[in-house]
């Protein structure tokens, strides 16, 4: 099975083929990063405007690389959300209308379901699983008892842990996006400034990121009030460690309680180094699978091969319009 994905949540324009729901014929992801910087995050307006201007080209390409004619292709999957409502609809009305000019079928796919099946492209997933998806946008723990069976067990009531990561590279001056450059001056400092680690109740799986961003900034700003000096490696070390120490303690007891073969984690910050690193310190007795750098970020190839097994339970149709909304809920597919 043969399935054309396109995805267009955020700031990158990508189109994938990808096979059987596992062989990536050819992932093609034009980023925005360069273009957002001087604004210091994505504009959606901006965004949308990018994905009109390339969309089409990157369709092509997609298609030339994979060596493969669009009569081969069985059906389109597109990403129909969560993720910014312009830059979605020029995804979705691309899709549509490829698939309405080829006579393919199509279907709407939830842009976190891909981020957990990224996981399957170059590993195999086991089940019952623990999921620690953390991205920009969200930050969640989720129980995977077979294919497209996932619950919620825990969210983020407040910011993601990748926002965090971004605001407080912010506040120490450092360049967008923040969380890859917090993490490489992370492994350069030590955890001096001790901040806070927010657990919330131990004994359940949500999590909360807005005091310790606030901690940070208010150490910041009343250091340049006192026209101290903040030592910016150091404030990245410990912020990181503040982070990983609950996203890894939650992990593990959240893995624990429910008794798992494995534990997958998914989405943006799955490529931070210093999370990969604790959770393969203190987690020792269940298999770990991340998917490797370039399929932790936005991509259509993880969207196809989320299609790939969504297909299983509810088949793609012809009637080109993309039903259910999946931006409200995890749990809506």
């Amino acid at each position: 099975m043969i399935i054309l994905s396109v995805e267009s949540s955020c700031d990158e324009t990508s189109v994938a083929i990808t096979k059987d729901g596992k062989e990536v014929l050819s992932n093609i992801v034009l980023s925005q990063i360069d273009i957002h910087k001087v604004f210091g995050g994505v504009v959606p307006e901006v965004a949308s405007r990018q994905h009109v201007e390339h969309m089409t080209q990157v369709f092509s390409e997609a298609i030339l690389k994979a060596n493969i004619t669009i009569e081969e292709i069985d059906f389109v999957a597109v990403t129909q959300g969560p993720g910014l409502i312009g830059a979605l609809l020029v995804g979705i009305n691309a899709a549509v209308a490829f698939a309405y000019s080829h006579d393919k079928p199509i279907m709407g796919v939830n842009h976190l379901f891909g981020h957990i099946y990224a996981s399957q492209i170059e590993n195999e997933m086991k089940f019952p699983a623990v999921a620690l998806l953390v991205s920009g946008g969200h930050t969640e723990l989720l129980y995977i008892k077979d294919h497209y069976q996932i619950e919620q067990l825990g969210s983020t009531l407040d910011d993601a842990v990748g926002e965090a990561y971004d605001k407080v590279a912010r506040s120490l001056g450092l360049p967008y996006p923040g969380g890859p450059v917090v993490d490489k001056l992370a492994h350069t400092g030590k955890d001096t400034y001790k901040l806070p680690r927010p657990y919330l109740n131990k004994e359940e799986f949500n999590f909360s990121f807005s005091g310790l961003k606030s901690a940070v900034i208010n150490l910041v700003h009343n250091a340049e009030q006192r026209n101290e000096k903040i030592d910016v490696a150091n404030m990245c070390a410990s912020f990181q460690e503040s982070v990983t120490d609950v996203l890894v303690d939650k992990t593990k007891r959240c893995a624990a309680k429910y008794n798992v073969k494995q534990i997958i984690v998914a989405g943006g910050v799955a490529a931070n180094k210093g999370l990969r690193e604790k959770l393969a310190e203190q987690i020792k007795d269940i298999e770990i699978i991340i998917p490797s750098i370039k399929y932790c970020t936005d991509q259509a190839a993880m969207i196809g091969i989320a299609a790939y097994y969504q297909n299983k339970i509810e088949p793609a149709k012809k009637d080109y319009f993309i039903k259910g909304d999946s931006t409200l809920d995890i749990n809506q597919s």
